[in-house]
């Protein structure tokens, strides 16, 4: 009778051990960090950068979907850069500034805000996309933003607008008037 009650608790054991175990060696998947929609994030520093990602039709210009949130105490200016053509056509590294005052949140790319236009980027969508970004003295980082076609419903008119056309101004087509004369 006792080698069966030791028996029943070494089996009870067993199973509790083999059922509960490997929690004990294995790490937990809810501890991982992943970004839970189709961009990607990055902390530098006090600046969080969430969900960026890039909108492209040609695989030449994009729009930059990106939140910026500032958590530090002060106002800081946050350098993105990326290898692309600039407005000229001249290839090399792009440069955009945003200022964010502490604690702000922008977001760009969206409806309602300003568009990060990146243009020269000769990447299709699919493809990953490095983008730098960095803050005064604080150590940058290299995203790789994913780059998608903007066909999903979510995107729809977030693609980057058309090239604005520089206007054209009529000049003042110049006209005689009759002068008056006065005879003295």
């Amino acid at each position: 009778m006792r080698a069966r009650i030791a028996a029943s608790v070494v089996l009870a054991a067993a199973l509790l051990l083999s059922t509960t175990g490997c929690t004990f060696f294995s790490a937990q998947a809810t501890l991982k960090h992943y970004d839970p929609s189709d961009g990607v994030g990055a902390t530098v520093g006090d600046i969080k950068v969430r969900n960026a990602l890039l909108l492209s039709k040609n695989g030449e210009r994009a729009s930059f979907l990106v939140n910026l949130i500032n958590d530090s105490q002060n106002t800081e200016t946050v350098l993105i850069q990326y290898d692309g053509a600039n407005s000229n056509g001249d290839a090399g590294k792009i440069d955009t500034r945003v200022t964010l005052d502490a604690g702000e949140v922008k977001t760009f790319g969206s409806k309602d805000t300003r568009q990060l236009v990146f243009n020269g980027i000769d990447t299709k969508a699919g493809a990953l996309f490095p983008v730098w970004v960095q803050y005064g003295n604080t150590t940058g980082k290299q995203l790789l933003v994913p780059v998608l076609d903007g066909s999903q419903a979510e995107y729809k008119g977030l693609l980057p607008s058309p090239k604005p056309k520089p206007a054209v101004t009529p000049s003042p087509t110049p006209t005689t008037s009759p002068s008056a004369t006065t005879t003295p």
